[in-house]
């Protein structure tokens, strides 16, 4: 379906600031231009979210919105309460690593397979889980090959999506379709990244499925993404993530590959202005959704989406967001609605 949101949104600062452990415990500053200590590379970040909504209409049973069930259609709500801590491989010291918790309603959407969460509890409430999630967990090293490799294992957010699970850093306080529906959370795996040059670099790994740290079935999946980066207030995104994620006992001896396709632009080339599109191609081959029917001559799915983002910061703290959405999903295997 299509959907305009109009948001005005209070205290928004800076929600990608981090305190290094150096400035928290007090140490005098690097100069400029030299090589920054231990204790400047690693960072920490946190946030608190709640919410308190009214609805003017029906609200959905347990007060939760069946296409964005990330948002209670009424009353007060603990979203989420975060602790990252985290350093980037440097040429100084070539590894590094990251560690983020959190505790909140958000966090029972977010958990990973085997992380939290069984196969007993499924998609899209997984109302049976904790109410905390260790979202990511993950080690980094920068070999010195050419322009410098970096290796990423454990597990960490995915490159599919504009939007991510850390709210403070969406634009919107709501989430799209696409972030809801459409793309995987997080992933467990290893990722390779290089960069080509300071406009263009690519990534390359495997998974063990769409926020899956278990890996049921045995296959790895594959996923990658280029970015081109021509300037700092502009840049182009593709990502895709491909492999099968039902159960051996759900494919019949076949490979039932689930693809996405992913393409995010980004501007903020107009003072105060941040603009952005987003846009999603996904399927899978006999889809179990579409197998229990049995109904249909073809059981392949597929679903596809775009948003489009408008965003104005009349103070460092106030800022009014417009995003445009449609989602389609024709088959009804991701929010049970037709098209």
């Amino acid at each position: 379906g299509l959907c305009l949101t109009l948001a005005l949104i209070g205290a928004v600062g800076d929600a990608a600031a981090q305190t290094s452990l150096g400035d928290l415990l007090g140490r005098t500053a690097t100069p400029e231009g030299q090589p920054k200590t231990l204790l400047e590379e690693m960072f920490l970040w946190g946030y608190l979210e709640n919410s308190y909504v009214v609805n003017l209409g029906q609200a959905s049973p347990h007060n939760v919105n069946d296409l964005r069930f990330y948002d209670h259609d009424a009353d007060y709500s603990w979203n989420a309460l975060e602790l990252s801590f985290k350093k980037d491989a440097s040429e100084r010291y070539p590894w590094g690593f990251g560690v983020v918790t959190t505790a909140g309603m958000d966090s029972q959407k977010n958990h990973s397979l085997g992380i939290f969460r069984d196969l007993s509890d499924g998609a899209p409430y997984y109302r049976n889980t904790v109410k905390y999630d260790l979202v990511e967990a993950y080690g980094t090293a920068l070999l010195p090959l050419g322009n410098g490799l970096t290796v990423k294992a454990g597990k960490w957010p995915s490159l599919i999506g504009y939007e991510v699970y850390e709210n403070p850093k969406n634009l919107n306080f709501s989430r799209d379709f696409l972030y809801t529906l459409g793309t995987p959370y997080t992933h467990t795996g290893l990722l390779v990244t290089y960069p080509f040059a300071k406009w263009i670099s690519a990534t390359l790994g495997f998974t063990m499925g769409w926020d899956n740290s278990d890996n049921p079935n045995g296959y790895l999946k594959a996923t990658g993404q280029v970015a081109f980066t021509p300037s700092e207030k502009f840049s182009i995104t593709t990502a895709f993530h491909v492999g099968p994620e039902q159960l051996r006992s759900q494919m019949h001896n076949q490979l039932n590959q689930r693809w996405i396709v992913d393409t995010t632009v980004l501007y903020t080339g107009i003072d105060k202005v941040t603009l952005a599109v987003n846009f999603d191609f996904a399927g899978e081959l006999n889809d179990p959704v579409l197998v229990a029917l049995g109904t249909r001559k073809s059981n392949t799915s597929s679903w596809s989406g775009i948003a489009v983002y408008g965003a104005y910061d009349w103070t460092k703290s106030l800022r009014t967001v417009l995003r445009l959405e449609y989602f389609a999903d024709p088959q009804a295997v991701r929010n049970g609605i037709t098209a």
